[in-house]
């Protein structure tokens, strides 16, 4: 199972302003002695554009000045989290979730902060824990980014091995936006595990229509290639499988049907 978890750096509505970067430290320093919180938020969008780039250290020297301005940030709190985790040592694991912690202290409705501490404890594996931030977030009507926390609660599920409440998760992501496609994939995979293979089709197909045939992941070319032999289209399971081997040949997808390739129907299934 492929995890595709909404990124880490998301914390922020619109998150990095392309000006950013180019802002000096003179200018940040007189920003902030004349308007402190736009200085936090400014500096918590380079310390965004810094992760989003691995410079690692200058983010947080940019979150350090951001709390040391204003402690209580809920932005700033939250992408230092972010940070940590993204540097990933047990210690600053052990840290980040202090800081997921403090920003939902001091406003315990920001969805987008339970998104990524949901993240954080699904990394953990502590799937219960994160499957309740991740309903929250869910749950949080105006919510931008409300359909991938559904899909990310979906994958909590499958890791639990709940495909009931799995299946209902991409459901509801896909009642949100539409154009959910992780969720559309998931949720084909699941019908063709059910062996509902003609709905397994139809998702898989609104699947390839929302991402078009070319970006597809291994995981979906494999799904297609399993769908067409149930349909007995050679020639398609051929060009799906020539796509999976040019595009991902060392894939876990790839290998397994190099090895089932010439196996029975009831293999493959």
């Amino acid at each position: 199972m492929t995890l595709r978890l909404f990124g880490y750096i998301a914390l922020l509505g619109s998150i990095v302003l392309t000006t950013a970067c180019q802002t000096t430290t003179s200018s940040n320093s007189t920003l902030g002695e004349k308007n402190p919180e736009k200085a936090v938020q400014l500096r918590t969008q380079l310390a965004a554009e810094y992760i989003r780039n691995g410079q690692l250290d200058k983010a947080k020297n940019e979150l350090d000045n951001a709390l040391t301005t204003n402690s209580r940030s809920v932005e700033a709190n939250a992408m230092m989290g972010v940070l940590l985790q993204q540097e990933g040592s047990p210690a600053n694991m052990k840290k980040a979730e202090d800081y997921f912690r403090r920003a939902l202290s001091i406003e315990s409705g920001n969805a987008q902060v339970r998104n990524n501490y949901g993240t954080y404890l699904f990394q953990l594996q502590r799937y219960q824990e994160a499957a309740e931030q991740f309903k929250i977030a869910g749950s949080t009507l105006g919510y931008q980014q409300r359909y991938r926390s559904l899909e990310n609660l979906g994958q909590v599920y499958l890791r639990l091995n709940d495909k009931v409440n799995a299946e209902k998760s991409f459901r509801q992501a896909i009642q949100v936006n539409r154009n959910a496609v992780n969720a559309k994939l998931e949720l084909a995979e699941l019908l063709y595990g059910q062996q509902r293979f003609t709905l397994a089709g139809q998702m898989y197909e609104d699947y390839v229509r929302s991402t078009d045939q070319r970006n597809q992941s291994a995981q979906a070319l494999w799904l297609g290639v399993r769908l067409a032999r149930v349909r007995h289209d050679d020639m398609g399971m051929q060009v799906l499988a020539n796509q999976l081997r040019a595009q991902y040949p060392e894939s876990v997808e790839y290998k397994t049907y190099l090895q089932l390739k010439n196996g029975s129907e009831a293999v493959w299934k």
